[in-house]
């Protein structure tokens, strides 16, 4: 009976140390888990930044790409963007509809932004258009045509906001501009100068 005793004691010992043992790794294997979960949180905190970086670096275009995918200049075309890019174009239209004076000089003025090649045919031309109660801004894209060294701006019904289709002919030459203009039933002359920022400076420096 007493060795019977002795026997389920020492089982029960052996069952409790097993049991501590079994507690103790598991608390061990928790812990290691646990450090590697934490280990992994940081490396993911960390990371958003790495990939934010490798983001902003694939979405910024890289500039000389960006430069050789512009449609090549001839020197005529460069001259065109130097004489019309930040220009002021100055004049006067005429109507000469058959029920209006083809004598009469109406007021017209267009501030123009950067002027940009799009293609071998096509340019954009963002554009303040003031005449008469008229002031509307517009990125106008426009066919130009040349003849020999000239510029010609050739449109034929091109929808305008504000304005309809509008049809026209301008030329640009030694900083003059000049043509013919039609919308609707009206049409009629147009012509005028072309002054840049730097010509205005350099007139007002010579008359001081």
């Amino acid at each position: 009976m007493s060795r019977s005793i002795a026997f389920r004691v020492d089982a029960t010992i052996s069952f409790c140390h097993l049991t501590i043992a079994s507690f103790l790794a598991i608390v061990a294997a928790a812990v290691l888990l646990s450090a590697s979960a934490n280990s992994a949180m940081a490396e993911e905190v960390a990371q958003p930044d790495v990939i934010a970086e490798e983001k902003t670096a694939e979405a910024e275009p890289n500039p000389s790409s960006h430069e050789q995918s512009r449609p090549p200049l001839s020197d005529r075309e460069a001259a065109l963007i130097k004489m019309l890019s930040g220009a002021t174009l100055e004049g006067s239209f005429t109507n000469t509809s058959p029920d209006r004076d083809p004598t009469k000089l109406s007021q017209e003025k267009y501030t123009l932004g950067d002027v940009t090649k799009v293609n071998d045919r096509f340019w954009l031309i963002p554009a303040r258009i003031q005449y008469g109660e008229h002031d509307v801004t517009l990125p106008i894209t426009v066919p130009i045509e040349w003849a020999g060294d000239t510029p010609v701006i050739v449109v034929d019904n091109i929808a305008l906001p504000r304005f309809g289709a509008v049809s026209a002919r301008v030329m640009f030459f030694a900083d003059h501009y000049a043509g013919y203009w039609k919308h609707g039933a009206n049409g009629g002359h147009l012509f005028g100068t072309i002054r840049r920022e730097e010509q205005t400076d350099s007139g007002e420096s010579q008359a001081e």
